[in-house]
């Protein structure tokens, strides 16, 4: 659980422009009742899986999430999963519509025996280690229309903002306590 401090902090990088959208794409797996707490929030959502889901494979899934500045379910995603790798804060100027087609292209990848993964890029852990190891087109296209993405760090304490400029990966490291 964040301290009051950080979860000021987060949400300060969060809607610091209010001219932005705000996602979060939290991941089913790792979220105890996030199914719930998106009926009973019902902040603007979609699952990144295609099609009527088998309950146990919803339960699971990825969902991209509309967040709100002072909406209680952004608290809650903050609060809580801040350091707990619930998911990734995307900014972006695209609608949930454009950002669900966006991010549902990655989560298939092909293994080097041509058999197709999943690709959980929305854990923390993953998006943080992957994103510097890519070149300029990769970058082009896993921004796309994204402003930043921002995570936690593996210090809690600290976020990873990162942005794509001229082809090269800019990563901010930020204080928030």
């Amino acid at each position: 659980m964040a301290t009051e401090n950080i979860v000021l902090a987060v949400k300060q990088r969060l809607f610091a422009d209010q001219t932005t959208n705000v996602f979060a794409i939290l991941d089913g797996a790792s979220i105890p009742d996030l199914r719930m707490s998106l009926h009973q929030h019902q902040p603007e959502h979609v699952c990144l899986y295609r099609g009527e889901l088998a309950d146990d494979i919803a339960e699971v899934a990825p969902y991209l999430v509309e967040l709100e500045k002072e909406a209680e379910f952004t608290n809650w995603v903050v609060t809580q999963g801040w350091g707990e790798h619930w998911g990734i804060f995307v900014l972006s100027a695209e609608p949930l519509v454009e950002m669900r087609q966006h991010f549902r292209r990655f989560l298939t990848v092909y293994g080097p025996d041509h058999k197709p993964l999943l690709f959980r890029y929305y854990d923390p852990r993953v998006l943080r280690v992957y994103l510097p190891t890519c070149n300029a087109e990769e970058l082009k296209t896993i921004f796309g229309p994204v402003a930043s993405f921002l995570c936690e760090d593996d210090d809690p304490t600290m976020s990873l903002r990162f942005q794509s400029a001229s082809g090269a990966l800019r990563q901010e490291k930020l204080k928030l306590a």
